[in-house]
């Protein structure tokens, strides 16, 4: 009786073992829309009117990925545009159900050739952007999330960082000033039809996706197209882009050996499909990791607005943006641990020196910077690099002031150092 009692006990503590570890598997889901506007729009480079469009090349979505362990949800989404603003992520965060709108990331791809979501108003104070069309995109990325959501799936992952070969980008302003590596993470289904099978490939790599630019009469994805369809192609399952600090001006290489520049599809083409050959190539080697720790951070960052041009926007646009009393914008930041890894927001387009030094500080070998995430406000600049050179005139009168890379990196590193390190996959 006594050895009965005894398998008994240690059945209902094996099954408290199972039912806990169940309870804590990672589940992941992916979803995307087409978010292309019909008939096309004007499309916007940035600061000024968008330019008249006579075709596209590839689509423009809307891509979600989400992950799910225990009772932490969380939505990483990636949009086809130059910057996606709070005033319509959190119009899409409020119809988003069954995640926290502090746990939903929401990024952009940086093309340049995509109808203006800013809403940039004129010398008049008149702004073009069709509000309509992003009223639509702002539904379609919830009906992505949404649909992400009750498509989650047991998973595992795997996660990578090397650097991308090849002639992929350079800065414009200082050539080798720029970060070559990519990071990469890999959801692969382990049950029913996608077991074995990715159901969602993450790229972070920092470039400007201005191949074509906003002066050609095209709309595109740019280069993010050709990765899309190159990764889905190769791997199977949903490619998506999240940009890291390529400001100040980190761009795609096309330059010729004639001194000219390629600003064609074809090179596009050729950009996009390399950086996706990279990306598999430097995820294919990588650890399976089954049920990674997963957690989501999030806390808001205060910045003045200094610059006359920014507080002009601001002010005019018709999206409503909100500043303080006392001159300031709020924005969202994230802090992600995902097994051996970790994802830092940026809500602009920081330097690439910004970028060195926030991953220096991260204590992974796995650093993921999502730039123009949760909000795009301008470029990013230390206050030693900002208004210093001529060189620099252009990115500092659309930065929000001379603090703002300050104020990010100081917030950052302090968050840094109260969180739990993640801790590091075995060799």
């Amino acid at each position: 009786m006594k050895l009965k009692k005894i398998l008994i006990l240690q059945l209902l503590i094996l099954l408290v073992v199972m039912g806990s570890g169940f309870a804590q598997a990672l589940r992941v889901g992916a979803a995307m829309r087409v978010i292309t506007p019909d008939p096309l729009l004007p499309v916007s480079g940035g600061i000024g009117a968008p330019r008249k469009t006579t075709e596209k090349k590839g689509d423009l979505f809307a891509r979600a990925l989400v992950l799910e362990q225990g009772s932490t949800r969380l939505a990483i989404v990636s949009i086809d545009n130059i910057g996606w603003p709070s005033a319509l992520g959190n119009k899409s965060r409020a119809l988003i159900k069954g995640i926290p709108p502090e746990n939903i990331l929401i990024g952009a791809t940086h093309t340049h050739s995509a109808p203006d979501a800013y809403g940039f108003p004129d010398r008049n104070g008149n702004s073009l952007a069709d509000l309509n069309y992003l009223d639509n995109c702002v539904k379609l990325i919830a009906d992505a999330v949404n649909e992400a959501v009750s498509k989650l799936e047991p998973a595992s992952l795997k996660i990578a960082v090397g650097e991308a070969n090849g002639r992929i980008a350079y800065n414009y302003y200082a050539e080798q000033l720029y970060d070559p590596r990519c990071g990469v993470i890999q959801a692969i289904g382990t049950s029913g039809k996608n077991k074995g099978k990715p159901i969602a490939t993450l790229v972070n790599y920092a470039i400007h996706p201005e191949v074509l630019g906003a002066d050609k009469g095209i709309l595109s994805p740019d280069l993010c197209g050709p990765l899309y369809d190159r990764i889905e192609a190769k791997a199977g399952g949903m490619a998506m882009f999240m940009n890291g600090a390529q400001g100040g001006m980190v761009t795609a290489d096309v330059r010729r050996d004639n001194g000219k520049e390629a600003n064609t599809w074809e090179e596009c083409i050729r950009i996009g499909e390399l950086l996706a050959d990279e990306a598999l190539r430097i995820v294919s080697t990588a650890d399976v990791l089954e049920n990674p720790a997963l957690s989501c951070a999030a806390r808001t960052v205060e910045f003045p607005v200094d610059s006359e041009m920014m507080r002009y926007i601001i002010k005019k646009s018709p999206l409503n943006y909100k500043l303080s009393p006392s001159g300031k914008v709020a924005a969202q930041l994230n802090l992600l641990t995902i097994g051996p890894a970790q994802v830092l927001t940026i809500p602009g387009e920081a330097l690439p020196n910004i970028g060195y030094y926030v991953k220096r500080h991260m204590p992974t070998k796995y650093p993921f910077l999502f730039g123009l995430t949760n909000d795009a406000f301008g470029y990013m600049l230390t206050k030693v690099d900002f208004n210093s050179f001529k060189r620099y005139d252009y990115i500092s009168q659309t930065s929000l002031g001379e603090m703002t890379g300050e104020i990010y990196i100081d917030a950052v590193l302090k968050w840094l150092a109260e969180r739990p390190k993640p801790v590091q996959a075995a060799k």
